[in-house]
């Protein structure tokens, strides 16, 4: 946890000291908008704000990172045009764009416009080790940290539990707590359990993992196999045994991808950029955080997107043979 926080200072220093000119001298602002500072959305949103603004002579265009609830958060602020590029998890991307679940009617996001996705991110159920848990099933009756309002974790838990068949009343505690006020939560008894749709590594499992002795359980089973039937945009997937204290096997759980959204009306050239700016240094983008390390650019065009490609993307791609 702490290093994630020094991580996202530290890149918040970086993009502010490598944009000493005014938006109008610079020519174009725009804002992405993240997650948490201690989640993954936000240091992601910072690496590539990082290696726009390194082009900002050349193209005039300033970057900057906004923390925000998560994804449905996100997508309502980038409808209303308080942001310019949004971080959203593909099934999220997948109802803004089809007009379901919370974006049935008058919320569809018909102009919604894919630039790319990123890591995988699995579903994550974590429990105190003496609370008895060892399946998904078995958090009902237990005190459950259910996901605050407004993000893609919350929208993702209320999902399954209404596909189950579960109510709020199911659980003999539903707190509604922030992904950075989980941990603390969980190792002071609090919760007996916490949830994440995030990539791994992640500082806050790490930190429960190590500092309370919490597991990981798997996510499983027949319903979740015909959840995942109906609703292809979610995969099984794995969090690797060994990556955390106390997990030594493989846990299996289902999954999303983390995507980069727009408008339709972003300017192509500003989008242009932003797609160059990533995948012409994406050795470099890479290494700034731990859940980038095995990426495959040639993946990302497509995986996890179900929005058209917004042509500022789409013709980065076909310049690069990638489309």
């Amino acid at each position: 946890m702490r290093y994630l926080l020094v991580l996202a200072i530290t890149i918040t220093a970086i993009i502010f000291a490598a944009s000493p000119f005014s938006s109008a001298e610079s020519g174009k602002f725009i804002t992405i908008g993240t997650g948490g500072v201690t989640g993954v959305y936000y240091p992601a949103g910072g690496a590539i704000c990082r290696l726009v603004n390194r082009g900002r002579k050349t193209h005039g265009i300033r970057c900057s990172v906004e923390s925000t609830g998560g994804s449905i958060d996100n997508l309502r602020m980038l409808k209303d045009g308080e942001i310019d590029v949004a971080v959203a998890q593909s099934d999220w991307q997948y109802h803004a764009y089809n007009g379901t679940d919370y974006f049935a009617d008058k919320a569809q996001m018909k102009n919604l416009r894919s630039l790319f996705s990123l890591h995988s991110e699995p579903f994550t159920v974590v429990v105190r080790k003496d609370s008895g848990i060892k399946t998904f099933d078995d958090i009902k009756g237990k005190r459950v940290n259910i996901g605050n309002p407004g993000s893609g974790m919350r929208a993702t838990m209320d999902f399954i539990m209404n596909y189950k068949g579960w109510k709020v009343a199911d659980f003999a505690e539903a707190t509604e707590l922030q992904a950075s006020e989980q941990a603390q939560a969980l190792c002071s008894d609090n919760i007996d359990v916490m949830i994440y749709a995030a990539g791994h590594p992640n500082g806050a499992v790490q930190e429960v993992t190590t500092t309370c002795e919490a597991v990981i359980v798997p996510v499983s089973g027949e319903d979740i196999d015909e959840l995942i039937e109906k609703n292809p945009y979610y995969a099984y997937t794995v969090i690797p045994g060994g990556m955390y204290n106390g997990t030594d096997v493989d846990i299996k759980t289902i999954g999303v991808k983390a995507t980069f959204v727009a408008l339709d009306d972003t300017p192509e050239e500003v989008v242009y950029q932003l797609v160059k700016a990533v995948f012409d240094n994406f050795d470099n983008f890479k290494t700034l955080h731990p859940v980038f390390g095995i990426l495959d650019p040639q993946r990302l065009v497509h995986e996890g997107n179900t929005a058209p490609l917004h042509p500022g993307a789409a013709r980065y791609f076909r310049e690069k043979g990638m489309l």
